[in-house]
């Protein structure tokens, strides 16, 4: 009796093992599983040409050798470049898990002079064609090469498109026709009208977006195929497209069926829409339509298990939070594009919201997103390549920068170069040119910016670890130092973080919620320690004044 007895108490220490086992492997599992949350993304956007030049043997095309005013030729970047600073780890690194450059589809070949001097379409935003990459960026293995590589770091893939216009008209690049766009009348941007059928500006022929007329190949496109030996092909796939959707061949399904595709071949993940509010919002819901089962198609076909929705979020100039959810046009029209196949919008309010205090900031876009926009969201920048007054053009603010965007509620924006303090005032540009200077890399590893990277490389990776930051309800804790908390619940994913700004350097003491209270350790991913929970406080001695508080797994 006494051999079973110990055998029966020997087989239960045996079991409550296993099943403490099972608890710490449970834990450990949920911290893998840790979803991808568009809504608290922490999004890199760059400039395709003016990243990172992987391959210099194709800086040059299509006799593009006129010379340009400052910053307005192609100057060499392109997707083997983006490719290889993923491989890196660079955007690892900086905790980014979204990354979104300009377009890559093939520009006019021609230059056109602005007013502000000779220019080609190394912006990527004049199209000639759709359906092909322009060869200064790169092939279709090269943009397949990208997605497949940020992909297997995690981070998604922004393809940025324009459905708005083509290209401007040049002495090489032919109008497409009047029954596939207007030339004028320009935008006057005073009523829906003349914001959404108008030319966006001089020579930016504008899309017939809204027409319900069937067309043929605009005769410029069709003649290039032709000449390519690519014209029966293409115009198999378009018969195919428009029968199996049962679609009438208007202007707009064309291109969707051409901007749809590179989801379908390649699994892009998101579309950054161009020019957003100058395009009817029926467009937007048949493109984010057919964008939906373009993904689900290339998931099907490559059997991929993620089951993140295909996201979508435009450029609706000059929206802003304060504004609620539909955008004003000025003669009493409102549109609400986050019911018309929006997820998100670029918020245009940021950076003047940004000039106020943490508190202001957190507090505000945190209730917006929780309330009115609840289940969408906006996207946060401190600079960008069109907008001439950023957060902090002289480069003075960027650790504060830093702080502000990356905490803040939404998604945030990183403008390549915010990391390192990029220069964006370049003698001898005009207009946004000066926004839009090469990457630079040979600066990073200055000791002036390395200590910008390594703040923004902290707050990045935190972010990216907790989709409370960007995504969770904010709760202010303390005012000494300030302190506050964001939590997040979805499903059964749970996850919550204790941040401390504007703390002394050296020690310490930050007050805990209840939650984290409870714990016996946290980790202090700023300073890199772990700190024992006494009576509801941790006690912390370091030089930074940033405390990032998670739990210890």
């Amino acid at each position: 009796m006494k051999n079973v007895a110990l055998l029966s108490i020997y087989l239960l220490l045996l079991f409550l093992s296993g099943c403490q086992e099972k608890e710490n492997n449970t834990l450990k599992t949920a911290q893998q599983e840790k979803p991808f949350v568009w809504e608290a993304a922490n999004m890199y956007f760059l400039l395709t040409d003016r990243f990172y030049n992987g391959d210099t043997a194709n800086d040059t095309n299509f006799d593009r050798t006129k010379e340009t005013a400052v910053l307005r030729g192609f100057e060499g970047g392109d997707l083997k470049g983006i490719k290889q600073k993923i491989e890196e780890g660079y955007f690892t690194e900086l905790g980014i898990n979204a990354i979104w450059f300009t377009p890559v589809l093939e520009q006019v070949h021609g230059a056109v002079d602005e007013g502000t001097g000779v220019t080609y379409g190394y912006h990527g935003y004049w199209t000639k064609d759709w359906t092909q990459l322009d060869p200064n960026f790169g092939t279709m293995d090269d943009l397949k090469n990208v997605v497949d590589a940020a992909h297997s770091k995690g981070i998604k893939i922004v393809m940025d498109v324009v459905l708005n216009h083509t290209g401007p008209v040049t002495d090489i690049d032919p109008f497409w026709g009047k029954d596939w766009a207007r030339e004028d009348p320009n935008c006057a941007f005073s009523n829906y009208e003349n914001t959404t059928k108008c030319s966006l500006v001089e020579n930016l022929p504008d899309i017939l977006s809204e027409s319900t007329e069937e067309v043929g190949l605009p005769e410029t496109l069709a003649t290039k195929w032709k000449s390519e030996g690519r014209y029966d092909g293409e115009m198999m796939e378009l018969d195919t497209f428009f029968k199996e959707n049962q679609l009438t061949k208007t202007p707009r399904n064309h291109i969707i069926k051409w901007l749809t595709d590179y989801v379908r071949e390649l699994g892009i993940d998101a579309f950054r829409v161009d020019t957003a509010k100058h395009v009817d919002e029926a467009s937007w819901v048949a493109l984010r339509k057919y964008a939906d089962q373009a993904l689900a198609s290339y998931r099907s076909e490559n059997t991929i298990q993620d089951t993140t929705p295909f996201f979508m979020f435009g450029e609706v100039y000059n929206y802003s939070v304060d504004g609620g959810r539909a955008f004003d046009f000025g003669d009493g029209t409102k549109v609400d594009y986050f019911s018309n196949g929006f997820d998100n919008l670029i918020n245009f309010q940021f950076k003047y919201d940004a000039q106020g205090d943490y508190e202001s900031l957190f507090s505000k876009y945190s209730n917006v997103l929780q309330t009115s926009h609840a289940g969408k969201s906006v996207t946060n920048y401190a600079t960008s390549h069109d907008d001439g007054a950023p957060f902090d053009k002289e480069r003075t603010k960027a650790i504060e920068t830093g702080t502000k965007l990356l905490l803040t509620p939404g998604i945030s924006q990183i403008y390549y170069g915010d990391e390192v303090a990029r220069d964006l005032t370049i003698k001898g540009t005009q207009g946004d040119a000066t926004l839009r200077s090469a990457m630079n890399w040979s600066e990073a590893s200055l000791e002036k910016n390395a200590s910008v990277l390594n703040h923004w490389q902290k707050l990045g990776q935190f972010r990216a670890n907790h989709p409370s930051v960007g995504a969770g309800s904010h709760t202010k804790l303390n005012d000494n130092p300030y302190t506050f908390s964001r939590s997040y619940l979805k499903d059964d994913y749970a996850d919550q973080v204790i941040i401390s700004l504007d703390a002394p350097a050296g020690k310490k003491v930050i007050v805990l919620d209840s939650a984290f209270a409870k714990a016996e350790t946290l980790k202090d991913t700023y300073s890199n320690q772990t700190i024992p929970v006494v009576e509801g406080k941790v006690t912390i001695d370091s030089p930074h004044t940033v405390v990032l508080l998670e739990k210890v797994y």
